[in-house]
């Protein structure tokens, strides 16, 4: 599908076929296509949390206000990101650049973080978000629909997939056959309004 088409028919999907299953290669694709996603300093911060058991898929759905799609998708992803991968081992991030380009980049990244959490949490955000519209739009690619999903106890999901203390949830990811398409979009804002040419008007 054309990249254009994948943007305008991408929608979020809440109803998918239960008995639909995708895959190994399916997966594999998906998966392959996301961690080409880009992220600061090269750093690959996000985690995928694939969950196929159903009993999983059922204490999940609990901790997001019994949201079907949750156990009925073909594919449920928790999206999540390690806010420390910055000094975790960071040489390896780099290990296929030109030696000047590991010379500089390598030692940056412990000064650049170090000790910004917030930073730290929003870079983990950013790279979570744009992997996730990578994940939809290949979907969509793939003849799939997708929903991300913010409604959930990060606290309880957390337990149930025994997060990481230095790790955090983004979102969740539903991703299957639709057996009910979404609404109608309830309305785009016009581009007057949303982008400007230099700054802000007065």
């Amino acid at each position: 599908m054309d990249t254009f088409d994948a943007i305008k028919e991408r929608r979020s999907v809440k109803h998918y076929d239960p008995n639909h299953k995708f895959s190994d290669d399916e997966i594999e694709q998906l998966m392959s296509l996301a961690v080409l996603s880009p992220t600061s300093f090269n750093m690959q911060n996000w985690r995928f949390v694939i969950i196929k058991d159903p009993e999983i898929r059922k204490k999940i759905r609990s901790a997001a206000w019994d949201q079907a799609q949750v156990t009925d998708s073909s594919l449920f992803l928790v999206i999540c990101a390690d806010l420390k991968s910055w000094k975790k081992s960071p040489e390896q991030y780099w290990k296929n650049a030109p030696k000047e380009a590991q010379d500089f980049l390598v030692p940056a990244m412990g000064p650049f973080y170090e000790g910004k959490d917030q930073l730290q949490r929003d870079e983990a955000m950013r790279s979570c978000g744009i992997a996730a519209q990578t994940i939809m739009l290949t979907a969509k690619s793939m003849g799939y629909d997708s929903n991300p999903m913010i409604g959930f106890d990060p606290q309880k999901i957390a337990e149930i997939i025994n997060l990481p203390d230095d790790h955090i949830i983004s979102m969740l990811m539903a991703i299957g056959k639709q057996i009910k398409p979404a609404m109608p979009r309830g309305g785009q804002l016009p581009l007057s309004d949303i982008v400007f040419t230099d700054r802000f008007s007065s």
